[in-house]
Parts: C-alpha cells; sequence; structure tokens
C-alpha cells in the first residue's frame, strides 16, 4: 500500500504535520476534512475497507465519519508501523487495533483525525477533536462537563475563556476515556476527572481521577496530555507512557 493512499470523492487532502507542541516518540497521525454526505458506499470497497454490520442501516453522515476516520487510522499505522491496516470495530464500536498497535480516533464536524504507534512506550492513547463552544452552549453544559472544581476555576475567567475552558474539559476528558477505557474495561464519566493544570502557552494539561477506577487506577492519579486550538476546533490528546505511574 502507498504511504498515502488515493482519497475519495469528498475528502480532502492529508494533514500530516503534527498539531500539538510537543511530539511523542514512535506516534504518528493522519487527519483530513471532509464532507460526509459525499462519501459514497462503493468507497468502502474500493478503499479496502469493510462496512460494519452495525452502520448498515446508518444515516450517510454517519457512514461517512466511519470512512474518514478509518482512512486515517490506516495512514497513522502506516506511519507508525509499516503496516497499513484498518482496525476493525468492538461490539460496543471502539476501534479493536491490530495485534501489537494502538491508538485513536476522532471526528468532528467534517474533520477526521487518528493517532497510532506500535505497543512499547505507549499502553495508551486518546484523541479528540470538537468545535469550540459558544459562551451561551458552554454555560448550558457546564454543570454536565465541569467538578465543582473546575467550574470554580472557570468562574474566574473571562465569558470567552471559560468557552473555551469548558471546551477543553469536554474535550480532554473525552480523550482521558479513550486512552484508559482499553487498558482497564471500566467505563467512568466527565465527573470522575477532573482538569487540574492548563498552561495556554504551552499547551500542556493534566488531568486528575476524582474516583477509584480500578486496582492501580485510584482517585488521585494524574495524566498528562496535550491541546491545540485552532478557529474551528480543538484537538486534545492523552498519552499514557508505559512507565506511568499507577
Amino acid at each position: 500500500m502507498p504511504e498515502v493512499c488515493d482519497l475519495p470523492a469528498g475528502c480532502q487532502s492529508w494533514q500530516t504535520q503534527w498539531p500539538w507542541p510537543r511530539p511523542l516518540a514512535g506516534v504518528a497521525w493522519r487527519g483530513m476534512n471532509f464532507t460526509a454526505p459525499s462519501v459514497c458506499e462503493a468507497d468502502f470497497a474500493t478503499r479496502g475497507i469493510a462496512l460494519p454490520a452495525q452502520l448498515a442501516t446508518a444515516i450517510a453522515k454517519r457512514r461517512g465519519e466511519f470512512l474518514a476516520g478509518r482512512l486515517c487510522a490506516r495512514e497513522a499505522l502506516y506511519a507508525a508501523t509499516g503496516r497499513g491496516e484498518v482496525p476493525g470495530i468492538a461490539d460496543d464500536r471502539a476501534p479493536c487495533w491490530p495485534e501489537g498497535t494502538l491508538g485513536s480516533i476522532t471526528h468532528s464536524s467534517g474533520f477526521a483525525a487518528a493517532l497510532a504507534a506500535p505497543r512499547g512506550v505507549w499502553q495508551g492513547l486518546g484523541l479528540d477533536a470538537e468545535t469550540p463552544l459558544s459562551p451561551a452552549r458552554a454555560e448550558r453544559l457546564a454543570a454536565q462537563i465541569l467538578t465543582p472544581e473546575e467550574r470554580a476555576w472557570r468562574d474566574g475567567l473571562d465569558r470567552d475563556a471559560q468557552a473555551l475552558f469548558t471546551t477543553l474539559a469536554f474535550s480532554s476528558k473525552e480523550s482521558l476515556f479513550k486512552a484508559l477505557y482499553p487498558l482497564i474495561g471500566v467505563r467512568f464519566y466527565f465527573q470522575d476527572a477532573t482538569l487540574v493544570e492548563w498552561h495556554p502557552a504551552t499547551g500542556h494539561i493534566t488531568l486528575q481521577l476524582r474516583r477509584t477506577l480500578c486496582d492501580g487506577w485510584t482517585a488521585g492519579v494524574t495524566l498528562e496530555g496535550q491541546y491545540t486550538e485552532t478557529a474551528s476546533r480543538v484537538l486534545s490528546l492523552v498519552a499514557i507512557s508505559t512507565s506511568a505511574d499507577q
């Protein structure tokens, strides 16, 4: 398979430049903008990607998101490992990464991206893209997304910064879930972790578990991440190294 595959109609050119401030050893990234309704069912066969049974009756938008995400995952896997494989899909619809690899997939408002790496340095990778919340919507969603500690932090910011903070808290917790859930098989929710560090100048974030999830992942454990912000999206990642203290 070539390193960069021909993209179907509705998918724009590959984004290959690492978007966060700090690169991660052995981790590759691929992203793209796409128009989901332009992606047709024939594109799955011509790109060698099977339409899973779970999506057989899904709307065109959902099928387009799946195809764009899997194309990104295949290219990221090829860049990281030399193996251009397509992650499967589990019963809970989470990606099933090829043996010896791990990664994460996201899609949001016509954008898809994936991270991939060989297992070794990393035991968990989580990636999430979000359209920035408007101040009004951020206010409506704050009680669901933010812990009491985060709400107190947010209240000290101006209105626009409050919306960005709420968006970042949402995105970073999504990334945390994607990185940690495959390791522990325990579901957790927005109130079970809190953002304790946010450094806009460096893009560094730290999250802390508020409840014990299982042995080794107890309340108080912290995990590191990064984020980047553009006019159209907030992009966060959480990476768990094999040497992470648990």
